[in-house]
């Protein structure tokens, strides 16, 4: 049986982002687990109902790549308490027009890293009220907050601390078995 194939969606288009970062990482250590594509969000146009009749080019990628995966791993930072604007409108046109949610059905799990002390906690719970409504599974358990301080991932994914490694590899083992169980 071939590897789950995963959708990697980062929420942060900044050039060196911490959270894609943590994405890297993530892969790196679930090998060859599960295949991973990221979705690149940076050209998505803003949302509007008004484009549903004819999608653009962008939306209709990225509905693509998540609908030919089999599970989707968000990687979200934390802006002011809450989940970035780009971020949210990725989901929004992946999960439009009504009736075509890429998302439905598909075993997601969520992770994401900041600076501050509470990691990504509130931007994370405002996801999983999305993912309920989408109709994806959320991965409850562990949960991933990740303070990130200088140097504790690489930009090749290379985790500084055995701890953080041991934490996150843990982490990615939960998301594996989650993915399995719903990959027929």
């Amino acid at each position: 049986m071939p590897a789950p194939s995963i959708a990697v969606i980062v929420g942060s288009l900044r050039k060196g982002s911490i959270n894609a970062k943590l994405a890297r990482a993530l892969m790196k250590l679930a090998g060859s687990r599960l295949e991973f594509q990221l979705v690149e969000i940076g050209d998505l146009p803003l949302f509007s109902q008004d484009l549903e009749a004819d999608l653009p080019g962008a939306v209709k990628r990225i509905k693509a790549q998540i609908e030919a995966a089999d599970g989707v791993l968000i990687v979200s930072p934390e802006y002011n308490r809450g989940m970035p604007g780009v971020l949210k409108n990725a989901i929004d046109w992946a999960s439009r027009p009504y009736g075509k949610n890429s998302f439905a059905g598909k075993p997601t799990a969520i992770a994401g890293a900041s600076p501050g002390v509470l990691g990504t906690a509130v931007a994370q719970q405002q996801w999983r009220s999305v993912f309920v409504a989408l109709d994806a599974p959320t991965m409850g358990q562990p949960e991933v907050y990740l303070q990130f301080k200088d140097g504790a991932i690489g930009d090749d994914g290379a985790i500084a601390s055995d701890g953080t490694a041991k934490f996150l590899g843990g982490y990615v083992d939960r998301f594996v078995a989650f993915v399995e169980r719903y990959v027929e």
